[in-house]
């Protein structure tokens, strides 16, 4: 497993130990199309996004890696969807290591907009960046 796909990985999973706790619980995938009708927790995606920069540190050769990650979050109201914003970034602030998979994660700031479902008058959708930070020795692709 690559140190991206480890990173990543370890963001899903502290995605869905924080978030499985809520009452009702909101969905949580990884890389999937958004369906039609909207679950009652809400909804969040993580998609992989892109490493934004690869900085070469010699001696010994390693890249300091920065990739970016999106989360999704859609909710029937602007009330979940600003509580599945704090419970997301109170994840990832409380361990910014991810259980040791980056050296630090850091979340941005959401853009929000009004999004339309089936079977809901209204709702609201952030996309969150989430930076992870990590160092790769030899290819930075490993």
């Amino acid at each position: 497993m690559s140190l991206r796909e480890a990173a990543l990985t370890a963001l899903f999973a502290r995605l869905n130990a924080t978030l499985a706790a809520r009452n009702p619980a909101p969905v949580i995938r990884r890389n999937e199309t958004v369906p039609q009708r909207l679950p009652q927790g809400g909804l969040v995606v993580l998609r992989d996004g892109e490493s934004v920069s690869e900085t070469p540190i010699l001696s010994p050769l390693a890249f300091a890696i920065e990739h970016r990650a999106e989360i999704e979050v859609l909710a029937a109201d602007n009330a979940l969807l600003d509580a599945l914003l704090v419970a997301i970034a109170a994840a990832i602030t409380t361990d910014p290591m991810l259980g040791g998979a980056v050296e630090w994660a850091q979340p941005g700031s959401a853009d929000i907009e009004d999004v339309e479902f089936e079977g809901a008058a209204s709702a609201r959708a952030a996309s969150l960046p989430v930076a992870l930070f990590f160092t790769a020795t030899g290819s930075p692709l490993a």
